[in-house]
């Protein structure tokens, strides 16, 4: 098959100013106005919004748990046979592009990419959750056993591992391939030319990219609102302030004060003076744990960690016939689904990155580097905070209290309490405020039709609607706040599931295509 790329329409000609602002119409405005709405209507009927969220959670969860778990095996799958198939030879950029980074730098990127709120968040209290049963236990293992901690790990990385990286790595491919080999905007839409032609410039485009936008925010809040749980309980765990829903949402609106400036002052100026910030402080923190902690069994662990995580891939990858409904769908649903919703946002970045990398070269470095480096991260953190639940030293022999205290729990046995718990307390904000810059810069291209270089009040816009959702749905969830996030999670991330499967098709077609070309040229 043969595809014929050639179009005078440019998506950004849709686009409207407004105040400056260069929007594209409709994708901006059908955007915004939902978003707007679903804050207006959440500070004004609160217990209404949470009872909506969580029926639509639950009716997703119900009938399609299924689609979320074959979707995810499909993408792992999709993401091997690529890389195996002749076409993984295809360059991004064409066969003449060269890479615009070093193989160290851009796998120092993707382990940037891959660390976040949500793994300094889950990294202690996921494994010991699993391992005490505070909300069901993996496949119905009994609880507090040997078997229970290594089916923890196991479990912790299932949802870590190969499967989020190549929901990931779908997005990214397909957004670098057609944005440098097919020179077209770089926004979700693009990806459907090989099955919707120019009408991914018409409203079935538009359609796409809205549910894209809706996704990535959503996926995002989820992101910020754990991140404001964690903030909120270091500081109580420190100074014993009140742990309550009215410091949380302060800490949302602080921070993102702090990205909004972080926006103004640009990528030069603000993100790439936080990131390096985050990945000096990440690493610090990771090489503490591993000194300070239980060393040789940190040490140990890792490989331990990846065999249970590879002995228990395919038992976790099944749904059919499961007798653990409550974990795989309170666990695993809500976690495909958040990695389905963050893909544009983490996609897009992957891309931008990945300039010159055959297709093979990417896949393997997208899929492998952030699942051993993760690896690496649960068994210095999981591991300890698990060791400390098996020995009975401290809370967490007592299992999962708080989740948002877990980890400062952990630290708690380990020296420099005060010191490293308020670094850690610092890691998280930052990485809020990068999360919350980074995610608007690309909300940001696909409402402004995947022009990269949009004026600066249609980052501060988006930025602020990321606090405000994560500050709605924590408003909203009340004392389910996380409850709520996953809500939000998990009902945007179900239509995006299906614009991601036939992305699959579409990418396919498409590299299938180019494939022939080249060997034509040979």
């Amino acid at each position: 098959m043969s595809i014929d790329y050639e179009t005078d329409y440019d998506v950004g000609q849709d686009n409207v100013q407004v105040m400056g602002m260069d929007l594209h119409n409709p994708v901006f405005f059908i955007s915004a106005i939902l978003i707007l709405t679903f804050v207006v209507g959440t500070l004004i009927l609160p217990e209404q919004a949470n009872e909506l969220l969580n029926g639509a959670k639950g009716w997703a969860i119900e009938h399609f748990d299924w689609l979320f778990m074959i979707s995810g095996n499909i993408f792992v799958l999709f993401c091997i046979v690529l890389a195996l198939l002749p076409m993984g030879k295809i360059r991004l950029g064409g066969q003449n592009a060269k890479p615009e980074f070093s193989t160290l730098s851009w796998f120092a990127m993707l382990f940037a990419a891959g660390m976040g709120i949500g793994l300094m968040f889950w990294s202690v209290a996921e494994p010991v959750a699993y391992y005490t049963d505070w909300y069901g236990t993996p496949l119905n293992v009994a609880a507090n056993t040997e078997e229970a901690k290594h089916l923890a790990m196991g479990a912790t990385m299932y949802h870590w591992g190969l499967h989020p990286w190549s929901i990931y790595a779908v997005v990214a491919l397909s957004l670098a391939f057609f944005a440098y080999n097919k020179g077209m905007p770089l926004t979700i839409r693009s990806a459907f030319y090989p099955l919707l032609g120019d009408h991914c410039w018409g409203w079935p485009g538009h359609i796409i990219d809205i549910l894209a936008v809706l996704a990535t925010i959503f996926g995002l809040a989820t992101s910020l609102g754990l991140g404001a749980q964690q903030a909120a309980g270091g500081l109580h765990f420190l100074f014993d302030t009140p742990n309550a829903i009215n410091v949380q949402i302060g800490i949302i609106v602080g921070v993102t004060a702090v990205a909004v400036i972080s926006v103004v002052r640009g990528l030069d100026g603000g993100v790439k003076i936080l990131s390096n910030i985050n990945m000096s402080l990440a690493l610090f923190l990771l090489l503490f744990v591993i000194v300070a902690g239980p060393t040789m069994l940190i040490l140990t662990g890792f490989g331990t960690t990846a065999v249970d995580y590879l002995t228990n891939l395919v038992p976790l990858s099944n749904w059919m016939g499961r007798e653990d409904d409550t974990w795989f769908h309170g666990w695993t649903v809500f976690y495909w689904a958040w990695w389905i919703s963050w893909s544009p946002f983490v996609g897009m970045f992957i891309a931008r990155i990945s300039l010159g990398r055959t297709v093979r070269e990417f896949i393997t470095a997208v899929l492998l580097v952030p699942t051993i480096i993760t690896v690496i991260w649960m068994s210095a953190f999981g591991g300890t905070g698990l060791d400390q639940a098996v020995n009975g030293v401290g809370e967490l022999a007592g299992g999962i209290s708080d989740v948002s205290l877990a980890m400062f729990q952990m630290l708690a046995n380990l020296p420099w309490t005060g010191i490293i718990s308020f670094l850690a307390i610092t890691l998280v904000l930052v990485f809020f405020v990068t999360s919350s810059d980074s995610g608007s810069l690309v909300i940001d291209s696909i409402t402004a039709g995947g022009k990269l270089d949009a004026p600066v009040p249609q980052r501060v816009f988006w930025a602020v609607m990321e606090g405000l959702i994560a500050g709605a749905l924590l408003y909203g969830g009340g004392k389910e706040a996380l409850k709520a996030l996953q809500s939000g999670s998990v009902a945007t991330g179900l239509p995006f599931t299906i614009v991601l499967l036939l992305m699959c098709v579409s990418l396919f077609i498409a590299l299938s295509s180019e494939h022939k070309r080249l060997k034509s040229l040979a």
